[in-house]
């Protein structure tokens, strides 16, 4: 009796407490910038643009979340993104089809995962090496593509791109008497059907409790059963197919590619999984937590602009310091936890 009372006094797992208490730091965080810089975060609008302006990080993000949470890391997600970003606008200027170009990027994507996924599952390459490589050679073949900025001519991709999902009761009235409307990008509904499945997948079915097991003890894995190769094989092969998503979300938000496209997302998406809760040992997170820590990133980056340091370093300074107390935030939570087990 007296060891289930001490169970329902803590119900929640490592993956849900991290969780939860990103939330309520993103929660808080907002709240205080509505009470004290008010302006647009009054809005529900500056909630929308932080959507519509991070759509392409949060699936990114989701695909390195399913690779740490089995214990890898891919660091070429962010060049990734820009070659398919690259390799769709000139496909499409040059009179290709818009469903064609859809399948481009995920092509792109997937390629890359299987190779990444079969280095570092069948021939055991340290995933870092791996990844480092595909990161500079999705760069330099960006380059090769077109130094040039090209901006995105198809009338067909123009109309899906201005394609927006207003919702009126949500807007706001102007000084001018008019009623704004909150207006959301279609990419945002690409990202959210993104954490939707991810999580299903994390959660409900066989192969994403596989990563769990993966991350949290490979020796563990293996006694159970679970095909590890195959596992991290997959897993890398889904981050390859959501940077894929990622880049065709990030081209239908700019318009246009650059070979400086989503320069350094790589470690946004490494610092809103680990704001998440996700452990780079592996075997804890949450796409969702993943899901409000690259929220909590990019409200933090929105309140410094907002509060006069417009110049880039305070972001970076900002951004490094905020990872710095999540990680000492989880390191305590988490062996505070440990000793509480220990001593019951």
């Amino acid at each position: 009796m007296k060891n289930q009372n001490r169970q329902r006094r803590e119900p929640l797992t490592d993956t849900q407490l991290l969780m939860t208490i990103t939330i309520c730091i993103f929660l808080a965080m907002y709240i205080l910038a509505m009470l004290l810089l008010k302006g647009g975060f009054l809005h529900v609008q500056q909630l929308f643009d932080l959507l519509n302006d991070n759509a392409s990080l949060i699936i990114v993000s989701c695909g390195l979340t399913i690779v740490m949470i089995g214990g890898g890391i891919d660091i070429s997600v962010g060049a990734v993104t820009s070659l398919v970003v690259m390799s769709c606008v000139l496909f499409l200027n040059r009179g290709g089809n818009l469903f064609l170009s859809v399948l481009l990027a995920l092509g792109i994507g997937l390629a890359f995962g299987l190779v990444h996924g079969f280095l570092v599952s069948y021939l055991e390459i340290q995933p870092f090496i791996v990844t480092l490589a595909g990161m500079f050679f999705a760069r330099g073949m960006t380059t090769i593509l077109s130094i040039d900025p090209q901006k995105a001519t198809h009338e067909g991709f123009k109309k899906l791109q201005e394609a927006k999902i207003e919702i009126p009761w949500l807007g706001y009235v102007a000084k001018n008497g008019n009623l704004i409307p909150a207006r959301m990008e279609i990419g945002v509904v690409v990202a959210l059907l993104c954490v939707i499945g991810v999580f299903i997948l994390l959660k409900y079915v066989s192969l994403g409790r596989g990563f769990y097991a993966m991350g949290g003890n490979q020796t563990s894995s293996l006694m159970l059963g679970i095909n590890v190769k195959k596992t991290r094989f997959l897993s890398y092969l889904l981050s390859g197919l959501l940077s894929g998503i990622s880049g065709f979300v990030f081209l239908m938000h700019t318009g246009a590619g650059n070979a400086t496209n989503a320069a350094a997302m790589e470690m946004d998406a490494i610092a809103s999984s680990i704001i998440g809760g996700t452990l780079l040992t592996g075997g804890v997170g949450n796409v969702v937590g993943t899901f409000f820590g690259t929220l909590t990133l990019t409200t933090i980056k929105k309140i410094v602009v907002s509060s006069g340091l417009n110049d880039p370093w305070w972001q970076k300074i900002t951004t490094g310091g905020m990872l710095c107390f999540f990680i000492l935030l989880q390191s305590v939570v988490l062996r505070q936890r440990e000793k509480r087990k220990k001593s019951n």
